[in-house]
């Protein structure tokens, strides 16, 4: 028998190491050349590791959540003939899933070497290990979301052995706390009496440990880095979108056939890109080891979405030259490529501005935090029907806040307040955002 050692791949752009997010193999394993083995991710990609050879695992070095130097010993293979060999990767092509915040300059793809390369992520949610697809053989089709899954591996917890009480046996959240909790499954909606527990009330006890690792621990410190770094200067005005909303109504009646409905969001984008041009310094980056602002001429839109995995931030490029069936397309397109893990890094990076919407959730106020390098960030909030004052009569209008927040070192309230009032005037009047000029 030889003994291999693998080690951390230089996985480029600088990284002088990188964290375990989950391993898809185990000691004692016995795995074929270019398995999966691992998800690991330095501070601007997730990476799925193959294996270089087929083998039995003898030993793997760090749990998730450890962080593993370049060129430190990562696993350690018993393979058939040949001498003792100590490898480590070459560097593999840029992953598929970068945590969500902008970076300057996307990094090239290097050329395809010889040897197996760890390989982009297809999807944020790891692929399922050997070991879960045996499980899958033996008790049948686990029904339970990416996060409960990942949740539950995180906790080194079998699904197979959760009981689900959602529709068609689907594991729910309450199920996956229960059985970390180490309680009974809580009872199913609608089940009868009998069922539910007996006595009333009772305390809960326990408490639940939740690593923060991958691409939760990058989203954490890039936010944390932001609201540290960066004063932010919050600005909430409300716009009556009645007419806004009945040309939206219009519009969707007239839909061609697999067209993307139109939402506030596109019309919210076209008119950005038009007060954009008259407010440069709300569509810039600052570059703080130049200590320079970078004002950009296109309008690259980005769309905070709730992924699986936590916030990402896919980009509509070129907002300025979209229709506003493009945008509509654009931004479904990409949003649907981030809940799903398919984004690429080219799609999840370079916004120059953020658009973030909590949907019907949108309350009445929020205090949205910048994604930097940039200087604003526009939050949309719920859209309702409330009485107001227009033209000395009470009336019912629809009425949505627009809740902003900008870099108050290079953006003056002043300014600020002049953008957002120009951005209300186009969506108060529609028509307006389409008319040249």
């Amino acid at each position: 028998m030889t003994r291999y050692v693998f080690k951390m791949p230089d996985l480029g752009e600088g990284t002088v190491e990188a964290e375990i997010v989950a391993w898809h193999v185990k000691v004692g394993d016995h795995i074929t050349e270019d398995q999966v083995m691992a998800e690991v991710m330095t501070e601007k990609a997730a990476v799925e590791v193959p294996a270089p050879v087929t083998g039995r695992v003898v030993s793997l070095t760090g749990g998730p959540g450890d962080m593993v130097r370049v060129g430190a010993e990562l696993v350690v293979f018993e393979t058939e003939g040949g001498a003792d060999v100590e490898v480590a990767e070459p560097a593999p092509q840029p992953a598929a899933a970068p945590a969500p915040a902008p970076t300057a300059s996307p990094a090239p793809a290097p050329a395809h070497a010889p040897q197996p390369t760890p390989r982009p992520v297809a999807q944020s949610a790891a692929q399922p290990s050997a070991a879960k697809a045996d499980e899958a053989g033996r008790s049948g089709r686990i029904m339970a979301s990416p996060a409960s899954r990942r949740r539950a591996h995180e906790a080194g917890l079998d699904l197979a052995q959760v009981h689900g009480s959602g529709p068609g046996g689907r594991i729910t959240r309450r199920d996956l706390d229960s059985a970390l909790n180490g309680a009974p499954p809580p009872p199913a909606a609608g089940a009868p009496a009998s069922r539910r527990a007996t006595g009333g009330l009772a305390a809960r006890t326990g408490t639940d440990e939740i690593r923060v690792i991958g691409v939760r621990r990058v989203i954490a410190t890039r936010m944390t880095d932001a609201k540290r770094n960066i004063p932010h200067f919050a600005y909430v005005e409300e716009v009556d979108v009645t007419e806004l909303e009945s040309l939206r109504q219009h519009l969707n009646g007239r839909l061609p056939a697999g067209a993307a409905p139109l939402t506030y969001l596109p019309f919210l984008i076209a008119a950005l890109a038009r007060v954009l041009e008259d407010y440069p310094q709300c569509n810039a980056w600052f570059d703080a080891e130049r200590n320079v602002v970078v004002r950009h001429h296109g309008v690259h839109a980005g769309v905070a979405t709730q992924t699986p995995d936590g916030l990402k931030v896919p980009v509509v490029r070129h907002a300025e030259a979209r229709s506003l069936w493009e945008l509509a397309e654009e931004i479904k397109r990409v949003s649907d490529a981030a809940r799903s893990g398919k984004a690429t890094k080219d799609e999840l990076t370079g916004s120059t501005i953020t658009v973030t919407s909590l949907g019907k959730l949108g309350g009445i106020v929020s205090t949205p935090i910048i994604n930097a390098p940039e200087m604003a960030i526009i939050g949309v909030n719920k859209a309702i029907d409330r009485p107001v004052v227009l033209n000395g009569a009470i009336t019912v209008r629809r009425i949505m806040n627009l809740s902003s927040s900008f870099d108050h070192r290079f953006v003056d309230g002043y300014d600020a307040a002049a953008m957002i009032q120009a951005l209300k005037d186009l969506l108060e009047h529609p028509a307006t955002i389409f008319i040249p000029g």
